[in-house]
């Protein structure tokens, strides 16, 4: 083969593989900017969600603490006078 032939050969093969990359990169760059720009905007969506929501939450929250007919009593199951069982244990022959 003569050195013309050999280098036509090789721009012509080199022309495609740079096409083939041009066209690559291109798919690459597109993808990723849609991706990104999804993403984005997903994610925009979802911390809307997660602050609404606990936006919803301090509210009740807030109302119950408020509210004192819906508050949790303190003293809720405590013994008026706990010494009654270790004076019924300390003398078994009182009825």
């Amino acid at each position: 083969m003569p050195l013309q032939n050999r280098f036509a050969f090789f721009n012509s093969k080199m022309t495609v593989i740079v096409v083939v990359l041009v066209l690559i990169g291109f798919a690459f760059w597109v993808g990723r900017s849609n991706g990104y720009t999804t993403g984005y905007a997903k994610a925009q969506d979802d911390v809307k969600a997660l602050q609404e929501e606990a936006t919803q939450k301090a509210t009740e929250d807030a109302a119950k603490s408020a509210n004192p007919f819906q508050a949790v009593n303190p003293l809720e199951g405590v013994e008026a006078n706990p010494f009654e069982k270790v004076k019924k244990v300390l003398n078994p022959f009182e009825n």
